[in-house]
């Protein structure tokens, strides 16, 4: 199987953080993407960082960086959508994102994802919390290319939720285990990255 390009979500405003990229924060004296990018480096070739600015401060990444396509910031959809035409101009058939705020997502991601994937090609990775609900993670997906049309005018439309998108077309749920904790925690504060050292220590 030819191997799935990775995006990387870094678009975010981090405004609970004081402002910045939270990608570049330290957790354990390591970068939040440097774990992000050991993590995804082995499931996804290539990989790209979705993220608005200049570019100048990924460049030693070696990485491509993708901004919005759209004006405005609409959300971790626009930077599906980036990183959707980035992967149709390689000739792949879909991509796979992740946050980089979120330093533990599992090892087999993308192969949980690509297993449940569901009639349009589309899967979401999910959890359960103490109570037993399910949440969805939204921005850790599979993506269909041949949906990225659709997703643009969905997206110029209006559309910012994304399970409304993904519930459209009938995206497939990878359910992963929260023990010891949930590996879809992610670092919104100060305080995450307190907890998020505890867990690696």
């Amino acid at each position: 199987m030819t191997s799935t390009p990775g995006v990387i979500l870094a678009g975010g405003k981090a405004t609970r953080m004081g402002g910045g990229d939270k990608g570049l924060k330290r957790v354990a004296g390591e970068r939040l993407i440097d774990r992000v990018i050991a993590r995804l480096g082995p499931q996804c070739a290539p990989l790209a960082i979705n993220a608005n600015g200049d570019p100048a401060r990924f460049a030693e990444f070696g990485l491509p960086v993708l901004p919005d396509s759209l004006p405005d910031h609409p959300g971790p959809l626009a930077g599906v959508l980036a990183g959707l035409d980035w992967a149709a101009g390689l000739g792949a058939a879909s991509i796979v994102t992740v946050a980089a705020d979120t330093p533990f997502f599992p090892a087999d991601l993308v192969a949980r994802l690509q297993a449940a994937a569901g009639p349009s090609g589309l899967a979401l990775a999910a959890s359960r919390d103490d109570t037993g609900k399910l949440w969805q993670h939204p921005t850790f997906g599979l993506w269909p290319v041949a949906l990225r049309n659709d997703l643009r005018a969905a997206l110029e439309g209006g559309l910012r939720k994304i399970v409304l998108w993904t519930d459209r077309h009938e995206a497939g749920i990878a359910e992963f285990p929260s023990d010891p904790f949930d590996p879809f925690f992610n670092i919104n504060t100060p305080e995450d990255i307190a907890e998020a050292e505890r867990l690696i220590a």
